[in-house]
C-alpha cells in the first residue's frame, strides 16, 4: 500500500471550511424560513366579511364632573344655512377670511387656545386637546338640538394649508365651491379631500393592527402616523365597547383588517347622521379625550393616549365610522354592525367622482382611482413655503 493517502481519504482545510459554511447557511436559511412562515401565518388573509360593533360610543369616564356648556354657536337655532364649524388656534393667524363665506354658511368659529371667559357661553372649548376634535365635539354637544337641516361642514382654521384639496391649497376657494347638498346625498357624510395622498385608502397601506405597523411604531416612535395606527385597534375597542358590550359583533381589528379613511379631518355631515348618535355619546367621546390628559395615576387605562398628536389622529379615523349612514346597503350589515369592507369602499370614493360631486370639477382627464393630474399634489415635506399666503392672497 502506498504511504500516501488517496485524495478520497483526505480532507483539506478548505473543504472543511466550505462544509461548515454550507451548514451555517442552511441553518440560517431554515431560521429565516421559520420566521417568514410565522409572519405569513400571522398575517394570512382573512375574510373581509366582518361585522364590527362600532355603532355606539360606550366609553365610561372616571371623571366626577363634566365641562359646562360654553360652546354655543350664536344664532344657530333656525338657521337655514349649513353651519361652518371652524377649529382654529391663534397661530392660524387672521381669521377674517371666513367673513367672505358668511353668505354661504352660518359661521361657528372656535379658537381652542383662547383664554377662558367664564361670563360667556359662546364658542369656547374646555381644553386645547385633540387638535380639531375638541372644537368639533364641543359644537356637537352644546348645539345638539339645533343642528341645521342643511348640514354641518367641519374645517381647520388655516386658509392656506397643504391638506386643502385645491391646486393652490386655498380653503376659502374650496369652501366657496363646495356643493354641500350633493356631498351629503349619497351617504350623509363626505370628507372634503378627493385625492388619496396621505390617506389610508391605497390598498398598499399596511393594516393598523399588522406586524409591519407595530414594528414601524417601535422603530420610529416619533412617527405620529405609525404610533396612531398601532393604537387605533385598542382605541376602537375602548370607545365602542367600554365595559358593558356583550354583543356579537367584533370590536378589535385583526392583523389584516384595515380601516381605510381619507386624511385630515375636514368633512361635511348631515343633521340626521349627527342624530344617529345621542348627545351623551359625543359627551363620552370628548371625555375620552379629556381623560387622556389627566394625571397618569388617576386616568382610566381606556382613555385616549396622552400624546395629543396620537389622540387627535385616532379621532380622524373615527368621524366617518360615526357618520356614514348606517343601514342596509350602506355601512351597516344586516346584522346591525358595521361592515368593514363596505365602510372602506364608501370612505374612499374615486377621485374624479369626488371632485365632480363636491366641487363641480367634472370630466377630468388623466385620473386614477386616487388622483387626478393637476388637481392636487403633496408639497415637499408636507409644508407650504412661508411666504405662500402673502403671495397667493
Amino acid at each position: 500500500m502506498s504511504e500516501h493517502s488517496s485524495p478520497c481519504q483526505q480532507r483539506s482545510p478548505a473543504a472543511d471550511q466550505m462544509r461548515r459554511r454550507t451548514r451555517r447557511s442552511l441553518v440560517q436559511l431554515a431560521f429565516f424560513g421559520v420566521i417568514l412562515f410565522l409572519i405569513l401565518f400571522l398575517n394570512r388573509p382573512q375574510s373581509n366579511k366582518k361585522t364590527f360593533a362600532w355603532t355606539k360610543i360606550r366609553y365610561k369616564t372616571t371623571s366626577a364632573t363634566l365641562p359646562e356648556a360654553r360652546g354655543i354657536c350664536p344664532g344657530l337655532a333656525g338657521s337655514e344655512k349649513p353651519a361652518l364649524v371652524v377649529s382654529r388656534v391663534a397661530a392660524d393667524g387672521d381669521s377674517s377670511w371666513f367673513d367672505g363665506l358668511a353668505h354661504l354658511y352660518h359661521l361657528c368659529v372656535y379658537t381652542a387656545d383662547a383664554p377662558a371667559d367664564k361670563n360667556s357661553r359662546h364658542l369656547q372649548v374646555p381644553a386645547n386637546r385633540g387638535h380639531e376634535a375638541m372644537a368639533y365635539l364641543t359644537f356637537l354637544i352644546d348645539n345638539y338640538a339645533h343642528i341645521p337641516e342643511a348640514g354641518v361642514v367641519f374645517v381647520h382654521g388655516s386658509r392656506w394649508s397643504w391638506h386643502n384639496d385645491a391646486p393652490d391649497y386655498d380653503n376659502a376657494a374650496l369652501l366657496a365651491a363646495l356643493n354641500v347638498s350633493a356631498a351629503l346625498e349619497p351617504w350623509g357624510y363626505h370628507n372634503l379631500r378627493c385625492d388619496w395622498s396621505a390617506s389610508t385608502c391605497p390598498p398598499s397601506t399596511p393594516p393598523q393592527g399588522s406586524l409591519e405597523t407595530s414594528l414601524q411604531a417601535v422603530l420610529d416612535p416619533w412617527d405620529a402616523r405609525a404610533v396612531s395606527d398601532k393604537a387605533l385597534p385598542r382605541a376602537l375597542a375602548a370607545l365602542f365597547g367600554g365595559d358593558e358590550y356583550k354583543g356579537s359583533g367584533e370590536l378589535l381589528l385583526g392583523r389584516t383588517d384595515a380601516v381605510r379613511a381619507q386624511c385630515c379631518a375636514q368633512f361635511v355631515v348631515a343633521r340626521n347622521r349627527v342624530w344617529q348618535h345621542s348627545r351623551d355619546e359625543y359627551v363620552a367621546l370628548r371625555q375620552w379625550l379629556l381623560d387622556g390628559s389627566s394625571d397618569k395615576h388617576f386616568r382610566s387605562s381606556n382613555a385616549a393616549p396622552s400624546d395629543d398628536r396620537v389622540a387627535g389622529r385616532i379621532l380622524s379615523y373615527i368621524w366617518h365610522i360615526l357618520f356614514i349612514k348606517q343601514g342596509e346597503s350602506t355601512a351597516q350589515s344586516a346584522y346591525g354592525g358595521v361592515d368593514l369592507e363596505r365602510l372602506n369602499a364608501i370612505a374612499c370614493p374615486r377621485a374624479d367622482e369626488c371632485y365632480c360631486r363636491l366641487y363641480g370639477r367634472c370630466n377630468l382627464e388623466h385620473c386614477t382611482r386616487g388622483s387626478c393630474y393637476g388637481q392636487y399634489r403633496v408639497p415637499p415635506d408636507f409644508r407650504l413655503p412661508d411666504d405662500w399666503a402673502a403671495i397667493h392672497s
